[in-house]
């Protein structure tokens, strides 16, 4: 029993643990986190090993000297806003399973979480199916007005071909078209639908993350703030972050 003792101990000492948390993790749903256990001792190597975190656990069966190996782990964050995360249990039954022994992993994370999408509709925002509402820019595109007939190049689609042009000429010629980029969005949570404020803030989640998608450039009042509507990845986690500490 001492030496059974001796050896758990041992096995449980000198490890660390790092997390890969995604930048999208939103309150309700299951979220993959990366759990990677560092086993910092040169000689001896670690077995048997279960990782606990905020009521979720995995398992290393083997971790050698020096090394470190990787689990991803289903974590769900009941509310949004902002989620420390300071320690982890980490637990062995090595070697003979007759006592398991245990230990905190300090942490120091500390992640966002957005509010759950709830599907909605915006009073007020026009809809852009079939095009309306787009407006045409200078960049090259598909759907857009003429805006120069140009030497065919063998990546344009068919549809651009210029057949009447192109039979007076030796080579090809296509029609390049300007871009269409729809028209701006921008979103007052408090006159979104929903009864309290936490649906409201839900409903504007899915919003952001719909307009996005449509290639809708989408901006935000809330509480005296204004952000400007805009299309980007980074710009969209703002306005995310924005509704999740709300409050």
């Amino acid at each position: 029993m001492s030496i059974s003792g001796v050896l758990g101990v041992l096995n449980i000492q000198g490890l660390g643990l790092r997390l890969e948390i995604p930048d999208e993790v939103y309150a309700g749903l299951d979220t993959l986190i990366t759990l990677q256990l560092v086993n910092r001792k040169r000689r001896l190597p670690a077995f048997l090993l279960r990782v606990e975190l905020s009521g979720a656990s995995t398992r290393f069966t083997h971790l050698p000297a020096s090394g470190s190996d990787s689990a991803a782990l289903a974590l769900t964050f009941a509310e949004r806003g902002r989620q420390p995360l300071t320690w982890a249990t980490l637990s062995s039954p090595f070697p003979i399973n007759f006592f398991v022994r245990s230990t905190r992993l300090p942490l120091q994370e500390s992640l966002v979480v957005f509010p759950a999408p709830r599907r909605c509709l915006a009073s007020g925002v026009p809809d852009q199916h079939g095009g309306r509402g787009a407006a045409p820019t200078a960049a090259k595109g598909y759907e857009g007005e003429l805006l120069k007939i140009a030497d065919y190049s063998g990546s344009e689609p068919l549809k651009l071909i210029h057949w009447r042009l192109s039979a007076r000429h030796e080579g090809l010629k296509v029609k390049e078209l300007s871009a269409e980029v729809s028209e701006p969005v921008m979103l007052d949570i408090t006159s979104l639908p929903g009864g309290t404020l936490e649906e409201k803030l839900c409903c504007g989640a899915f919003l952001i993350n719909r307009f996005n998608r449509e290639a809708r450039p989408v901006g935000l009042m809330l509480a005296g703030k204004v952000f400007p509507p805009a299309l980007s990845r980074t710009h969209r986690l703002k306005l995310l972050t924005e509704l999740a500490l709300y409050g």
